[in-house]
């Protein structure tokens, strides 16, 4: 049969994982999607996925790509990788597209939700998978802080040393911050983010709201292109990918 390439849409938790990218001496989910698909279609398979994601973030929505000469249908193939994964990924729909899709290059923009209980007493049902954060926090403050970060700058400030890319310019489309009892959810939509970029704007929003540095300091912060400026990375386990945009009439 002729190759097929094919996007898969799927979740994950992180705990589990030493994130998405295949590593030599650690298991990541690409390897474990890639061993439950190869099974299914009986041959080896490479995917490609739509972003890295590190070592214990999550995924509410993720895409991956595929090639495969199997002929499985593809309302079938969710039903038969997911019996061969572990209960912690989860494959929900699988869709044929062009040939030069890749899930990476492919996608338009990305959306990460960084969630905080903030909370005295932790709650163990949240245990990785929110940073418990036992002081206070002004939100508003943090709205503003994530505020300053919208737009088009050079994110060198909040990126961590790790990984080569041509350009440290992003486009900051919203960094919206929503309290809803003890949880404070940060939603930040970008064209594109950097290492650890997510993680260093909401340890900047979090310096913002304990006094440590104004929201108005941020654009200097951003121009200085000094990463010891901004506040901490914070944690992993609060991190997820949340929202992956493509063209319509392809995904």
């Amino acid at each position: 049969m002729q190759s097929r390439n094919i996007a898969l849409r799927l979740s994950y938790t992180g705990t589990a994982y030493h994130g998405w990218q295949v590593q030599k001496n650690a298991v990541s989910v690409a390897e474990t999607l890639e061993k439950a698909l190869s099974f299914v279609v009986n041959h080896p398979v490479k995917v490609t996925g739509a972003g890295r994601t590190d070592a214990g973030v999550h995924a509410r929505t993720y895409v991956a790509n595929f090639r495969t000469t199997s002929g499985i249908p593809l309302e079938r193939l969710p039903l038969a990788v997911n019996t061969r994964l572990p209960d912690d990924i989860v494959v929900s729909k699988a869709t044929l597209v062009p040939d030069d899709f890749n899930a990476i290059g492919s996608c338009l923009k990305k959306e990460y939700t960084y969630r905080i209980y903030n909370s005295r007493i932790r709650d163990p049902f949240y245990v990785n998978r929110v940073w418990f954060y036992p002081r206070h926090l002004d939100e508003s403050i943090m709205a503003a802080a994530a505020a300053q970060f919208v737009g088009t700058h050079d994110f060198a400030a909040v990126r961590s040393v790790g990984t080569e890319t041509r350009t440290t310019v992003r486009t900051v489309h919203y960094f919206d911050i929503e309290r809803k009892g003890q949880i404070i959810d940060c939603r930040v939509c970008a064209d594109g983010f950097l290492y650890n970029m997510v993680r260093a704007m909401v340890g900047t929003c979090i310096y913002a709201a304990e006094g440590k540095l104004a929201p108005e300091d941020i654009p200097d912060i951003l121009s200085s292109r000094n990463r010891t400026l901004a506040g901490p990375t914070a944690p992993p386990d609060g991190l997820y990918m949340t929202n992956l945009w493509y063209d319509e009439d392809v995904l």
